[in-house]
């Protein structure tokens, strides 16, 4: 008989590094000549922020905003472990990693065995340290289950939602970080350690009409003004659906298996209506509340042009996992959003269950 557990979680970045550099999107977004100088005030910012920042750029809080993360990650980990799931399905967005000029397509199951991933290479590129202190060519062994996941794209394609697959990661780029990252924080606190459950990983281009237009990255104001977009992504409501097929893909199986949803929710550097000082935590509130009270119909109506709008590109992975929750009846037992000002993203955690 199956069994399922769900999860929300945060892949972002920034606590791989030290405190000092975990606020750097914002003090770089600052040197942009194209914001207005009263967007860059901090006289005009709210108590929050200016308090976050505070008279050391944000150092201070950064390892408060850490230790939330942390704790919350490890609540998440210690559901995964009591569970003891045979696989681990994860949906994290692809930001210019495998999905490129030759291809970008809305969901792709990466089909991958046993993999040695570099956890602190983009790190490394802005000369940051790892927060462990590790070598900076640390690698670990990120598993996979290529029969898995060959079974599962069968599975969707047979109940009619076509998806692309992958058997081979992009030459020269990094691994997508949405899923390596997934796997390094449930391991936060025992990095080094190996990880003991297979990942079936499935990247969804939440970047959509951004993904090579910005190359899943930062933009200048200037670089916006004359770039030409590309198709959107899938839509919110399409990514509902792909939650509620891969539930429906598992549901008469013998397999207990945990879905994870890995992203931040509103970033700041996709915010362009908030000159990329903040991120929309209004917005953000506002399906966070609809997630609490189990209100399916309000994340159902959002629009991805809301989506983008808010900045909230990779919150499509929690679509996907809100389609798996409502697919399958579960019951969200704990969540919490950690909001911040200037550490680029609200995070919201959460741990779905079956009822007794």
């Amino acid at each position: 008989m199956s069994a399922f557990l769900g999860l929300g979680i945060t892949h972002y970045p920034m606590i791989i590094g030290a405190d000092k550099h975990m606020a750097g999107i914002l003090r770089w977004t600052l040197q942009d000549p194209d914001i207005p100088a009263s967007a860059k005030d901090p006289g005009n910012w709210p108590e929050s922020m200016v308090a976050e920042w505070s008279d050391d750029d944000g150092t201070a809080a950064a390892a408060h905003h850490r230790k939330a993360l942390r704790e919350n990650l490890a609540k998440c980990r210690d559901a995964l472990d009591e569970f003891q799931p045979d696989l681990v399905i994860v949906w994290g967005d692809d930001q210019y990693e495998n999905f490129r000029e030759e291809v970008v397509p809305p969901f792709c199951v990466l089909a991958y065995s046993d993999l040695d991933v570099h956890p602190f290479a983009m790190v490394n590129e802005r000369g940051n340290p790892n927060f462990w202190g590790l070598p900076d060519d640390t690698t670990f062994v990120l598993h996979g289950d290529v029969d898995a996941s060959r079974s599962l794209t069968d599975t969707l394609i047979n109940d009619g939602f076509d998806i692309a697959y992958s058997y081979r990661k992009r030459e020269g780029a990094h691994f997508p970080h949405a899923i390596l990252n997934t796997q390094l924080f449930l391991d936060y606190d025992h990095v080094g350690q190996e990880f003991p459950y297979p990942i079936v990983p499935i990247t969804v281009n939440c970047y959509g009409e951004h993904a090579i237009a910005r190359r899943g990255g930062f933009a200048r104001f200037a670089d916006i003004a004359e770039e030409q977009l590309d198709p959107v992504g899938p839509s919110p409501k399409r990514c509902f659906d792909l939650g509620r097929a891969i539930a429906r893909a598992y549901r008469d199986t013998d397999k207990r298996i945990a879905l994870v949803a890995s992203s931040s929710w509103s970033h700041a550097f996709l915010h362009d209506k908030g000159w990329h000082i903040r991120p929309d935590t209004d917005a953000d509130q506002r399906l966070y509340d609809a997630l609490v009270a189990g209100d399916f119909d309000t994340w159902q109506q959002i629009t991805g042009r809301e989506v983008v709008d808010a900045g909230q590109h990779e919150m499509l992975n929690w679509f996907c996992l809100l389609g798996a929750v409502a697919e399958l009846g579960l019951t969200l037992s704990w969540s919490t959003l950690v909001p911040s000002d200037i550490f680029n993203s609200n995070k919201c955690f959460a741990v779905y269950e079956e009822k007794e």
